[in-house]
C-alpha cells in the first residue's frame, strides 16, 4: 500500500542531478556560441551602415564616404556642394570586441573582391557611394570590396560584408569553418 505523502528523496536527488546535467551543457553551448554571435552583430553593423550611406546618397542626392577608422569604428560622412567640405552624419561603432580584421587560414569570399586587408578596396583612398547607389573611389570609377570583421584571431567569428560597386549591392558572409556562407 502506498500513501499520498509526496516524492521520496531519492526521486527528488534524480531530478535535481538530470537538472544540473542539462543546465551544465546549456553553459557550454552558450559559451562555444558566443563568438559567432559577437561577429555576427558586427557584420551586421557594418552591413547596415553601408546600405544607410547608400540609401542616403539617393535620397539626398549626394555623395556617401564611407569611412572605417580606428580598429571598430564606420564613419558616413555627406560631400557638401560646392566644394571638399563634408559633414559627418553618423559615427558608429562596433561593439564586443569585434575589429576589422583578417584572420589567418581564412579565404575570399565568393564574390572574390579581395583579402589583402581587413577593409579591401583596392587602392582606392576614398569610398563613397553617388546619388546612383553606386560605390566609387574618389574618382568616380566604381570599385568592389570588401570588409571583414572578428575577434582577434578566433575563426568561429569571422565574417564579411561584399559590396558590388555597379549596383550598390551589399551582401553579408559568415565563415562556418570551412566555407563562406551567405547571410
Amino acid at each position: 500500500m502506498r500513501t499520498d505523502r509526496g516524492y521520496s528523496l531519492t526521486e527528488l536527488m534524480v531530478v535535481v542531478g538530470l537538472l544540473g546535467i542539462l543546465s551544465s551543457m546549456a553553459v557550454a553551448q552558450i559559451a562555444m556560441s558566443r563568438p559567432g554571435t559577437k561577429g555576427d552583430s558586427g557584420m551586421r553593423v557594418v552591413l547596415a551602415q553601408l546600405v544607410q550611406a547608400r540609401e542616403m546618397a539617393i535620397t539626398q542626392r549626394r555623395n556617401m564616404r564611407v569611412t572605417f577608422t580606428n580598429s571598430n569604428q564606420v564613419d558616413i560622412q555627406r560631400e557638401e556642394i560646392p566644394g571638399p567640405a563634408l559633414t559627418t552624419l553618423q559615427t558608429t561603432v562596433i561593439e564586443g570586441g569585434v575589429q576589422f580584421l583578417i584572420v589567418s587560414g581564412v579565404p575570399d569570399t565568393p564574390d572574390a573582391f579581395g583579402n589583402s586587408s581587413a577593409v579591401a578596396f583596392g587602392s582606392a583612398t576614398e569610398v563613397k557611394f553617388n546619388p546612383q547607389g553606386q560605390l566609387v573611389d574618389q574618382n568616380g570609377q566604381m570599385l568592389n570590396g570588401t570588409v571583414f570583421v572578428a575577434l582577434s584571431q578566433d575563426k568561429r567569428s569571422a565574417r564579411a560584408v561584399t559590396v558590388l560597386g555597379s549596383t550598390g549591392r551589399v551582401r553579408g558572409f559568415r565563415w562556418n569553418g570551412t566555407v563562406w556562407v551567405k547571410v
